[in-house]
């Protein structure tokens, strides 16, 4: 009774980094699905999306199961997310080498003194490869910039911890690191990339607080028959 059948379109059971805007699973868009259904400790949701973003449409099938309880206030959440291409006679006449995509996501959230730490472990395969380590979300869409064989992984750790009543530290690290695949028509032996944000937070009174934001990151490339390149860069708000 607790379950919920949907269709239409929807922003679908999202996950995002707050601070840096980064939803790092995320296959919203029109379909139907069932949902929270009571199994055991946790709860099952199955869903179908249809993406239709750029040239080639495609579909995706998300299976998760999450609230999985493990010690004090600690809960798991595991998915699976496959994507399926949906090229037309034209396009195959171009790229007939079009590769459905999946990508794995296991989510532990540790709740900590009013606040929270996620730490996150993805691995992609074929067609979604490629979103390792260009910050995709799972999203179908990526079909058509990543359309070969090849496999990555990504690495999270976020969170906001708050520190007595005044004080308040949001946090993000990210790396992520893909191998052989194709992105936007670029072969690419390897591509990695490396993330860190710390923003501390002061609050005067109920209405006024101070931020403060740092943040790094650094990528790497290898295209195939081309050397290494490294790119790197700061923010301070």
């Amino acid at each position: 009774p607790e379950a919920t059948l949907w269709a239409g379109k929807r922003y679908y059971q999202r996950h995002d980094i707050h601070i840096s805007d980064f939803y790092y699973w995320d296959v919203s868009g029109a379909g139907a699905g069932i949902e929270n259904i009571q199994a055991g400790p946790g709860k099952f949701s199955l869903a179908w999306t249809r993406s239709d973003a750029g040239e080639l449409n495609n579909n995706i099938l998300d299976a998760r199961y999450a609230g999985i309880p493990l010690w004090s206030d600690a809960s798991l959440e595991l998915g699976v997310d496959y994507a399926i291409a949906n090229p037309t006679d034209d396009q195959e006449k171009v790229n007939d080498d079009i590769k459905d995509g999946v990508m794995l996501t296991a989510e532990l959230t540790q709740n900590l003194l009013g606040g929270f730490n996620k730490t996150v472990a993805q691995y992609f395969i074929d067609g979604l490869s490629g979103q390792a380590s260009s910050y995709g979300s799972g999203s179908g869409s990526g079909l058509q910039a990543n359309s070969s064989s090849g496999d990555g992984f990504r690495l999270i750790n976020w969170g906001v911890l708050p520190v007595g009543e005044k004080v308040e530290f949001g946090h993000q690290l990210i790396y992520a690191q893909a191998s052989d695949f194709t992105e936007w028509g670029t072969q690419y032996d390897d591509k990695d990339t490396f993330s860190v944000v710390v923003r501390p937070m002061y609050k005067w009174t109920d209405v006024m607080k101070t931020i403060a934001e740092v943040g790094y990151f650094k990528d790497h490339e290898t295209k195939k028959g081309a050397s290494e390149t490294s790119t790197d860069g700061s923010k301070f708000t």
